[in-house]
């Protein structure tokens, strides 16, 4: 399975490590526990990013890094069925409490979550805690740049 980031072009040597969520925790996790956010297109991924950027402030060092599962390795899938009613809202503390449980458990490298910004889609959560975290191969990073029109 190929999934996909972005992120600042001096985070790339550590974009599949889990630590800028370590640092400051995200939907899925509270802030101590290390998880990659990733997304199952780069479509996805971007989206997932650009709800997060200042509104008219086009960042100039993205890049995306597209990278490759484990072929063999299971992912889980928890669908929306699977959540708390209403689990897109700033409602965090149950998706956070279910994401370290499922970290700490190494019960797999990567676990698929609907995404809060299109929920029709696909992110994909990644435990660089678990054994197979080696055999993940992350590709170079591409630059990328966001369309100037999504910024006025």
């Amino acid at each position: 399975m190929r999934i996909w980031r972005i992120c600042k072009a001096r985070f790339a040597d550590e974009a599949f490590s889990g630590t800028g969520a370590r640092r400051f925790g995200g939907r899925w996790n509270t802030a101590g526990v290390p998880m990659v956010y990733a997304s199952s297109s780069l479509a996805l991924a971007a989206m997932e990013l650009f709800v997060h950027l200042e509104p008219n402030l086009q960042p100039d060092d993205l890049v995306s890094i597209a990278a490759i599962l484990p072929a063999g390795e299971p992912v889980e899938r928890l669908t929306p069925n699977d959540l708390p009613p209403a689990w897109w809202t700033d409602e965090l503390a149950p998706l956070r409490a279910l994401g370290d449980q499922r970290i700490r458990a190494k019960a797999s490298l990567a676990l698929e979550v609907p995404s809060a910004v299109l929920r029709m889609e696909w992110n994909v959560l990644v435990n660089p805690l678990h054994p197979a975290i080696a055999q993940i191969k992350v590709e170079e990073p591409q630059p990328f740049h966001f369309d100037a029109r999504m910024f006025r």
